[in-house]
């Protein structure tokens, strides 16, 4: 670290030994939290609101013991990693404006919001393979291997998640280094070219699994379309508007889940540490406005899930139903 010779009681001027001063002060002076400023409002914010509607989709899920099909199992994850994302916001917003920062703490909250974003990431698209496959295979599907199946995809994906959240705080961090600093302090360039590229890749996965859900759902449309005559009329209808519908909440998700996802993604592998920081806030916003909306477009939309919160919130005015609806609802 490089001092400045007045910070020693050296003046130059008098060409005399560096000694210290005796007035100066044995320790130094107590540091200073910065004022509070409307991103870190906005920051403790979102974090609040992102970790408590998250909360009470995992809670809901957990706490029924109906739902328990594979797409509900994958919900519960995305919850949990889009909550874990609103609690590295709210303590990124504890180290900064209330707590003096360390090394320590940057190390904490990056891992942390490093290991949501990623377990939320895959577990979207995870939701995204359990649509194709309700689709694609919808006599066996739902069964309990295939329960099975969801929960060791899940393990696989905490516990990968967790080992790329755990780089930071195992040393893949530049806080000895700052000329390796990326777009996201403490992360090295390498370490956050590689976790972009990653994200890439699941983003590029995620968008087949929607194409195939799209051609499977235009064969099931031309089966019916074919046999059209032998359903009443009244049923063609049903069936052509619950079909114009999820095509326009497919186009809904795809459009929110590429906004959120790409912006981050690409800006990681462009961006070094001489960038405005303006840039890396204005990509990382989409990527965490995507916690917050991911409950709205996946788990409160399904009516089971729904079902239940207003069975909880009104015991007497809405009766709970054990009826699973289809997983290709959610």
């Amino acid at each position: 670290m490089i001092l400045n010779a007045s910070e020693f009681g050296w003046e130059e001027s008098s060409g005399a030994a560096p000694l210290l001063s005796l007035d100066q002060p044995e320790h130094s002076p107590p540091y200073e939290l910065p004022p509070l400023s409307v991103w870190g409002v906005a920051l403790c914010v979102s974090g609040t609101l992102i970790a408590a509607e998250n909360a009470i989709v995992v809670v809901t899920i957990l706490a029924t013991p109906s739902l328990r099909a594979p797409v509900f199992l994958l919900l519960a994850s995305l919850g949990l990693a889009d909550l874990l994302a609103g609690v590295a916001l709210i303590l990124h917003f504890l180290f900064l404006f209330c707590v003096e920062p360390s090394d320590w703490s940057e190390l904490l909250t990056s891992g942390l919001l490093v290991t949501s974003l990623t377990a939320s990431l895959c577990s979207l698209m995870g939701v995204a393979l359990d649509r194709y496959l309700s689709l694609s295979h919808a006599l066996t599907y739902g069964a309990g291997q295939s329960r099975y199946r969801a929960a060791v995809l899940l393990l696989l994906v905490w516990l990968g998640a967790c080992i790329i959240g755990a780089g930071p705080a195992m040393g893949w961090h530049c806080l000895s280094e700052p000329a390796s600093c990326s777009v996201a302090r403490p992360l090295t360039r390498t370490y956050l070219s590689l976790l972009c590229g990653g994200f890439l890749v699941v983003v590029m996965v995620t968008l087949q699994l929607y194409a195939g859900i799209c051609r499977v759902a235009r064969r099931h449309a031309h089966a019916i379309a074919t046999q059209r005559h032998f359903l009443p009329a009244n049923q063609s209808y049903a069936s052509k508007h619950s079909s114009g519908r999820g095509f326009s909440r497919l186009i809904l998700i795809l459009s929110v889940f590429v906004g959120c996802w790409m912006p981050f993604s690409i800006w990681g592998l462009l961006g070094d540490a001489s960038s405005p920081p303006l840039y890396t806030y204005a990509t990382l916003v989409p990527a965490a406005g995507g916690s917050l909306l991911n409950p709205l477009l996946y788990s409160l939309r399904n009516k089971d899930i729904r079902k239940v919160l207003l069975h909880a919130c009104c015991p007497h005015k809405y009766t709970h139903n054990t009826h699973i609806h289809h997983p290709v609802d959610v």
